[in-house]
């Protein structure tokens, strides 16, 4: 069985993907059940010692901060909180990306700044080890105090409400507490705020959204030297020398790459009578490169946040410190994922360029890329698809951080919005995936109207695997299997 143990030790974000997608079962570090145990010992003393309203321990939440709470309504306060923020709606949040919540909420809750019980992270690691998904629905969160709604219904199954998914049924909360023979968790103050105030919905979201991106990337350039070389492209544009006197990364890494991919073909070696590509083709590493460099930048902001507390108020029991701020606040992962659904638009915008391009009869390909056009409408549709999705993606990349609309009485005035940023990038990394997936389904059919010349031997490679589930299409036929079965190939 592979074990991954919780710790104060830096989670990357391909380590995320490794005990999510690996079958990997987690436990806490002795540490990090000592950080716990020392931080909900230090806040029951805190509770008994004063007399001073502590907010979301002793008071109501948002414009309630006032109302003060009696000791023995402290635990009910917990769970009203949790059915009450438990509004919301749409379509459910996919399991892989609840597993992320759950995992980032307990690497979050293992840090010893949030006040949790013990019992009740080891109940999360409970689901997370047992494969049970809380039914979490993308639409009502903010992006402000914590993703609130999505994660009332991520916490809600602790105390036998809610739904979860186990062996793919939905059942209730109640029903899994007596599967599994689990009592329900005795909630302790504080500890609704410390589930629900976190940015792991978000989080998890753009966790999910890097994990693609960067294979969607690699796959942009495989499929943008098979395009290119089908085109009988130019590939001086790719020369290091251009590179180095516009020195960004992406751009020069691109440029080697395509170099890389592109080495040994028999068709780069035939001479052209042109001078230039259409831009597509011509600012691949430009283009490209620049989705990297944004790919980069994301995740370097992400990285931060997976690794941090984000729950208010923040306990601090080495500095003697309870104190009501704003780490829940989604700004910081807002912006940049608003970015990345720009940079991933990006990348699909131009891989459509270069499929209008294959299909247009020039360069010595036929018509729409079949042999007999006018009879066969060939691959004229394909490319309709793919400007429909590139259409939407352009509306989907509008960035969601610039707007706010004030919330809770106007305690809670200004809002980051990102977990619309994070449905919305969703969104735009799986059309991207279904663009770069219609380029391959083109690119491979030009090149075998190059033929007897071959590619490189890494574009021929890529073609051999592709041609075992993907035929070449000598005549019309029903063309959505093939883009089905192209998407699920760049998946593998």
């Amino acid at each position: 069985m592979k074990k991954h143990l919780i710790s104060a030790e830096h989670l990357s974000i391909e380590r995320i993907g490794e005990v999510v997608y690996g079958g990997y079962k987690i436990e806490l570090s002795d540490d990090a059940q000592k950080r716990i145990v020392k931080c909900r010992e230090y806040l029951d003393r805190k509770i008994a010692e004063t007399t001073a309203p502590i907010y979301g321990v002793t008071t109501g939440f948002g414009s309630l901060c006032n109302v003060s709470i009696g000791a023995d309504d402290l635990a009910q306060l917990q769970i009203n909180l949790m059915m009450s923020h438990a509004c919301g709606t749409g379509d459910r949040v996919p399991n892989d990306i609840v597993k992320m919540m759950l995992l980032l909420k307990i690497q979050s809750l293992s840090y010893g700044f949030s006040g949790c019980q013990l019992v009740t992270v080891n109940r999360l690691i409970d689901f997370f080890n047992n494969d049970v998904y809380p039914v979490v629905y993308m639409q009502g969160s903010l992006g402000a105090s914590g993703d609130l709604v999505p994660l009332a219904h991520l916490t809600l199954p602790l105390v036998g409400l809610g739904e979860v998914e186990v062996d793919g049924k939905v059942i209730s909360g109640e029903e899994m507490l007596r599967k599994f023979n689990w009592q329900p968790i005795q909630l302790a103050s504080k500890e609704g705020l410390a589930l629900l105030n976190g940015t792991q919905n978000m989080g998890a979201f753009a966790v999910w959204a890097l994990l693609q991106s960067h294979r969607l990337s690699d796959w942009a350039d495989k499929i943008a030297a098979m395009s290119l070389d089908a085109y009988y492209g130019l590939t001086a544009p790719f020369t290091d020398a251009v590179h180095q006197v516009r020195p960004h990364k992406g751009q020069i890494v691109t440029a080697a790459r395509m170099r890389e991919l592109l080495k040994g073909s028999e068709i780069v070696e035939k001479p052209k009578s042109y001078v230039q590509d259409p831009y597509s083709f011509r600012c691949i590493p430009q283009v490209h490169g620049t989705v990297k460099d944004t790919i980069a930048y994301v995740d370097s902001v992400i990285d931060v946040e997976v690794n941090s507390a984000t729950d208010n108020p923040t306990v601090c029991p080495a500095d003697d410190l309870i104190i009501s701020a704003g780490n829940f606040h989604g700004e910081p992962i807002a912006m940049p994922m608003d970015f990345l659904s720009i940079a991933m638009c990006e990348l699909s915008n131009i891989s459509e360029r270069r499929i209008y391009k294959l299909i247009s009869g020039t360069r010595g390909l036929p018509s729409f890329l079949v042999a007999s056009p006018g009879l066969n409408s060939g691959f004229m549709i394909p490319q309709y698809t793919a400007a429909s999705v590139v259409s939407l993606n352009k509306s989907l990349a509008t960035p969601s951080s610039v707007d706010s609309i004030p919330s809770s009485q106007g305690q809670e005035d200004h809002v980051s919005m990102g977990a619309n940023a994070a449905i919305k990038l969703y969104k735009v990394v799986l059309n991207t995936e279904r663009v770069l997936a219609i380029e391959l389904f083109n690119a491979a059919q030009a090149l075998e109207f190059r033929r007897p010349l071959k590619s490189s031997p890494a574009v021929e490679a890529i073609f051999e695997s592709y041609r075992k589930v993907v035929p070449f299409i000598v005549r019309d036929e029903v063309m959505y299997p093939h883009i089905a079965n192209s998407i699920e190939f760049l998946r593998k």
